[in-house]
């Protein structure tokens, strides 16, 4: 039997939607301004969206560039977090470039990277893994750095090479802090994602958008970023339920819909 708390907490992102999307009615009814559509509105265009196939087609082109970039940062960022996490040196070497790539929003890239590669896929594909990067290396660093000593010590006196440790020791108790990392990179990917997609404009869901605005189909406009916005929750959903399976061993962590940074 699902208990009276389990039923609130599964219902509170639904209400809050809902919640949302009256007040979005409500703001939209009294300003009656033509490029602010009604909630309705918006929501009625949804289906001329995903029921013509070029827009699905476009929408496939941004989820597969968003999961190539994602895969990429998660494969180079979590190696060079846990080893910036355990060792001075590769952290002192690579701490200042991270400090300098931070702060930069991505988006302020597009134009010096379209210079480099052009308006292509490896444009975008290039912001979504710096985009995912910096979160991934910080959250792997960070639980690579927490590690206890005594493991590694006991590692070392079994006869585990430093490769070893890293892998059989120090992989899995920052697997928790790691999984944090990639839940907020895995936002940051779909935000970058429709960001550089509207600036190299040529297909994707970002690329329906911006048109969209340009034509002046405000519903259309709202409609998409109903479709992006339900993406992300869809994406965060079965991350989540990953994550809770890979680390079912670690103390249990309040349960929030989307993650930020």
């Amino acid at each position: 039997m699902i208990s009276p708390a389990a039923v609130a907490r599964r219902a509170a992102p639904v209400l809050a939607c809902i919640g949302l999307l009256a007040a979005w009615q409500v703001a939209s009814l009294g300003l009656k301004n033509d490029s602010f559509p009604t909630a309705l509105e918006a929501i009625r265009a949804v289906p001329d969206i995903l029921g013509d196939k070029e827009s699905l087609i476009n929408i496939l082109a941004s989820l597969r560039r968003m999961a190539i970039g994602f895969g990429i940062a998660v494969l180079v960022s979590i190696p060079l977090g846990l080893l910036m996490g355990r060792s001075r040196a590769v952290a002192s070497f690579f701490n200042p470039l991270l400090m300098v790539i931070y702060p930069v929003p991505k988006a302020a890239l597009m134009p010096i990277i379209m210079l480099w590669l052009g308006v292509g896929e490896a444009t975008k594909i290039l912001v979504i893994f710096l985009g995912v990067s910096l979160p991934v290396i910080y959250h792997s660093f960070e639980g690579a750095k927490a590690v206890e000593e005594k493991m590694l010590w006991s590692g070392a006196a079994m006869g585990l090479s430093a490769l070893q440790r890293l892998v059989r020791i120090v992989l899995p108790a920052a697997l928790p802090e790691i999984l944090t990392g990639c839940r907020t990179g895995l936002v940051l990917a779909l935000i970058t994602m429709i960001t550089s997609e509207m600036i190299a404009r040529q297909s994707g869901a970002g690329n329906i958008l911006f048109n969209a605005l340009d034509m002046g189909q405000y519903d259309t406009v709202y409609a998409m970023i109903i479709v992006v916005g339900a993406m992300g929750i869809c994406l965060d959903a079965v991350f989540e339920r990953v994550r809770a399976g890979l680390v079912r061993w670690s103390e249990p962590q309040f349960d929030m819909p989307l993650s930020f940074s």
